[in-house]
């Protein structure tokens, strides 16, 4: 599914209007689906609705009038004068038959549930004042909140808390998401999402061509690599690991692993000689080959039978790793590139960067996490509240010509093309030691299978997260490449293909 900036919902709200409908319209159906969330949430008991002096507390109320005419018992307080409001939201202020109470929080009384309507997804600077004092006041409460779009205090194209924000039990949001709904902290404000048809003509995104989208099947399932009833494990193609030296050979193997379970057809570990001991005797069904210098790897990826090439995990940050880097690179293989394939090069990243631009294959992918992310990208770090995650990432796509995944609970994969996904499955004991090896092994995998470099990323991240769910609470990364197949299989039912 799309994900639209608050710019980008204004000018899906435009079109409407071009097309025939009134922004009032949309207004009254924005309203009434509020009131319909705000009876679920509470089915007794009085509702308080807190209104801005926008559309967002248009929005509050109409659901106010709506749930008045429901029989509810419902109070109304305005941030500003009912004279002052314009458009839409003057239109709304007139279906309210109602008083208006103070805007303080002694105002608040005892309600069983509070709509939020005091500020849109568009807020793009700290709320003060009286809007701050009522957020505080509202989360002293205790009181579940319904959120109008947002909770507000959050903006919606970061999902960055503006000074304070709602802490909302459910949020209602129009036509589609918004990237602040997925990105952290705003999803952690928003509670239960749901997302409500206004009346809003889907064919608007023909117009506003969005490039960002959820991370979910249905962005990638065409692309899912399948295996074809008269296939063979040469055609799944060739995946080759980088191990580290023998004290640190652990995480190339859970990648290995991951890999294989990804659906490559072989996976080879390719072991320094001093740690070829270790590596054989604990893998099975992967191979392992001895390869101790960069231009040993290179001579390997000679033969174009192995295609793709994870390097990074345990790997070292060191002049091997740098040089297996760039041999992988020069090879014409897909690479994922991570953890200390990446620290390798943090003095001098545009090294890093011309050799992708200039190697024999396009699908490269970067795997960061926070910590990684600034040392090839000194410029972006996540400081700055207002320059969203989803920036950040679309630009160092851009700059380094190659798909980067920056990981966290809201994993962002951009493309250089411009295209971004935001994932939004991953479960909070998926932090956990090895776990990223894993991921960097199932990408590679997928690559292997020649899934280009965007979607196998997508698709990486998103079985990454639906195997740490199956594997549940007490998580350790080996337990992920054993709940790949279950994930496998739900896909597979969506495809429709019998296994």
């Amino acid at each position: 599914m799309e994900l639209l900036t608050p710019a980008e919902m204004d000018r899906a709200d435009l079109l409407t209007i071009a097309w025939g409908s009134s922004g009032f319209a949309l207004m009254l159906h924005a309203g009434r689906h509020v009131a319909q969330a705000a009876i679920e949430l509470a089915e007794t008991g009085p509702i308080l609705v807190i209104a801005g002096p926008g559309n967002n507390g248009g929005d509050g109320l109409i659901a106010a009038t709506e749930l008045v005419a429901l029989g509810r018992t419902v109070h109304v307080m305005l941030l500003g004068e009912r004279d002052a409001l314009k458009g839409d939201a003057a239109l709304a202020a007139r279906e309210w038959k109602g008083p208006l109470l103070p805007f303080l929080p002694q105002s608040i009384g005892t309600p069983s549930l509070i709509i939020d309507a005091l500020f849109g997804s568009g807020l793009n600077r700290p709320v003060k004042d009286q809007a701050l004092e009522m957020i505080e006041a509202v989360n002293a409460t205790g009181v579940p909140v319904l959120a109008v779009d947002l909770p507000s205090g959050i903006n919606g194209a970061s999902g960055a808390v503006l000074g304070a924000a709602i802490k909302a039990r459910e949020t209602v949001t129009f036509f589609r998401r918004k990237p602040g709904h997925l990105l952290v902290p705003g999803r952690l404000y928003c509670g239960k999402l749901k997302v409500a048809d206004i009346g809003i003509d889907p064919a608007v995104l023909d117009e506003i061509k969005p490039q960002a989208f959820e991370n979910d099947p249905d962005l990638w399932l065409p692309h899912f690599p399948v295996p074809r009833a008269d296939g063979h494990k040469y055609g799944r193609g060739h995946a080759v690991v980088i191990s580290g030296e023998m004290s640190q050979t652990g995480a190339a193997r859970l990648a290995a692993r991951g890999a294989l379970r990804a659906g490559a057809g072989l996976v080879t570990l390719a072991s320094p000689r001093d740690a070829l001991a270790v590596n054989a005797t604990a893998l099975t069904a992967v191979m392992v080959r001895a390869v101790d210098t960069p231009q040993e790897l290179g001579e390997m990826l000679a033969d174009r039978r192995f295609n793709a090439v994870g390097i990074g995990p345990g790997a070292g940050v060191d002049d091997r790793t740098r040089g297996n880097v760039l041999a992988a690179l020069a090879a014409g293989a897909g690479a994922v590139l991570d953890a200390d394939a990446l620290t390798a090069f943090a003095g001098s990243p545009e090294t890093l960067f011309e050799a992708i631009k200039s190697g024999a294959n396009p699908q490269v992918i970067l795997t960061p996490h926070e910590g990684e992310f600034p040392r090839l990208f000194s410029d972006m770090s996540n400081k700055n509240p207002l320059r969203s995650k989803l920036e950040r990432v679309r630009v160092a796509a851009q700059r380094s010509g190659a798909v980067v995944l920056l990981k966290g609970p809201d994993t962002v994969v951009a493309s250089p093309d411009g295209r971004a996904a935001i994932a939004f499955n991953a479960p909070p004991w998926l932090a956990t030691a090895g776990a990223g090896d894993v991921l960097t092994g199932i990408i590679t995998g997928l690559l292997a299978q020649r899934v280009a470099a965007f979607e196998a990323a997508c698709i990486g991240v998103w079985m990454h997260g639906e195997a740490a769910c199956e594997a549940g609470p007490g998580l350790i990364a080996e337990d992920l490449t054993e709940t790949l197949p279950a994930v496998t299989r739900r896909v597979y039912d969506e495809l429709g293909i019998e296994y």
